[in-house]
């Protein structure tokens, strides 16, 4: 028998019958589901100092469990001193069973870490019913080294979801226990 991670085996079993009661949809297929999860950081100094990139790359990947890319700049800025093609930042795509274990080490080690932590805003979904979080610091994650960090930056997390409206991808992420705060 294969490895499930924890929130897959929970999603199959509870959250599907928890949603499609709750909402009251006639088939399992109709009970939005986490399409993917994407990290992203921008590292805008990036263009002075070459090797920032490779940081950021290295710091996702140990986050993640996946090996992060180099995003690239799509325009020339001439103010910011960009060339078109130049890296800018980085980013990686998690599917599947890294995207369980991830989101479970987010919320069972790193979102407790965050000081004077209250739970995520619900304010960041964007109509489709994607949610989006910034973290100001990559030291919450338990994967990354203090000592070794060169500078302390933030970084964009996304979930992707398939849901219609945000009500069903708030109630989704709360199933899965993203911690939302109290209103």
């Amino acid at each position: 028998m294969s490895y499930i991670p924890r929130l897959k085996k929970d999603y199959n079993e509870r959250i599907v019958a928890t949603l499609k009661e709750e909402y009251g949809y006639k088939t399992v297929m109709q009970v939005p589901r986490l399409r993917k999860i994407v990290i992203s950081r921008g590292v805008g100094a990036a263009v002075a100092d070459k090797k920032l990139i490779e940081y950021a790359i290295d710091e996702l990947t140990k986050i993640s469990g996946q090996k992060a890319v180099a995003t690239t700049s799509k325009k020339d800025v001439a103010s910011f001193k960009l060339r078109k093609g130049m890296p800018i930042g980085a980013k990686v795509t998690l599917r599947g069973e890294r995207m369980y274990e991830f989101l479970d080490r987010l919320i069972t080690s790193a979102l407790p870490r965050v000081r004077d932590f209250s739970g995520v805003k619900t304010s960041s979904f964007d109509g489709r019913g994607n949610y989006n979080l910034g973290v100001t610091e990559q030291i919450i994650f338990p994967e990354i080294d203090i000592d070794k960090v060169n500078k302390i930056s933030g970084m964009d997390i996304t979930f992707v979801t398939d849901a219609q409206t945000d009500k069903e991808a708030q109630s989704l992420l709360n199933e899965l226990g993203l911690p939302f705060k109290k209103n």
